[in-house]
């Protein structure tokens, strides 16, 4: 199978209970094979267990981290933001618009499904344990690139995984049924590159944050 995001020949990865991954040894993206994706069906049931809450001082505590470690220190003057991925509950985004000043725009697959961004372009754009979903990443990043105003920042949550084979089949990340695509810092890197944005940032753990050219 060729990569799906650089078109180089990959390598498989079998997991005795997941399935096959395909490893990239160019940029890095690792895949799950197609024909082991859940149906939408089975991704929604599986998002609806999740139990993440405003009312749960944690989840708040979790993205407050992110805002102060991944966005605040790139942040634009401007305060218009998309939270791409909001899920069952927005709490990213009545943080960003609550506490840090910025009007928010919410967008999910299963929970908020209406391309409100469709017409619109932003100073910032928060993508928060999702792109591990993404059955096409190049796709996505391009979208974010072209809402982004001059300046603005990506902000993307996702754990890097191992660099290796036997430490990723036995990563938790890979449990998660729905999780079918992985990244490094290089993968991250070639995501950039390929979709005229700036990495910024990466902590090497899960945090980076991408930037848009200012006009000069």
């Amino acid at each position: 199978m060729v990569c799906l995001l650089c078109g180089h020949r990959t390598s498989s990865i079998t997991h005795p209970k997941r399935g096959v991954y395909h490893l990239c040894p160019h940029c890095e993206l690792i895949t799950l094979d197609p024909s082991f994706h859940p149906s939408e069906e089975q991704a929604f049931l599986e998002y609806s267990l999740h139990e993440n809450s405003s009312e749960d001082p944690r989840y708040v505590s979790y993205f407050r981290s992110f805002i102060e470690g991944a966005v605040l220190p790139f942040a634009p003057k401007g305060r218009r933001a998309l939270d791409f991925g909001s899920g069952p509950e927005p709490v990213l985004a009545t943080l960003l618009q609550g506490e840090y000043g910025y009007q928010t725009d919410i967008y999910d697959l299963f929970f908020s499904p209406a391309k409100v961004y469709a017409d619109r372009s932003y100073d910032l754009i928060t993508c928060t344990e999702v792109v591990e979903h993404m059955g096409d990443p190049l796709s996505a990043f391009r979208l974010f690139a072209s809402l982004l105003n001059r300046g603005g920042i990506l902000s993307v949550m996702t754990a890097l995984h191992p660099q290796d084979e036997k430490k990723f089949l036995l990563w938790h990340y890979i449990q998660e049924r729905t999780h079918t695509a992985f990244y490094s810092l290089k993968t991250l890197g070639y995501l950039a590159k390929a979709t005229g944005l700036s990495l910024l940032y990466c902590d090497g753990v899960r945090y980076a944050c991408f930037g848009k050219k200012a006009c000069s």
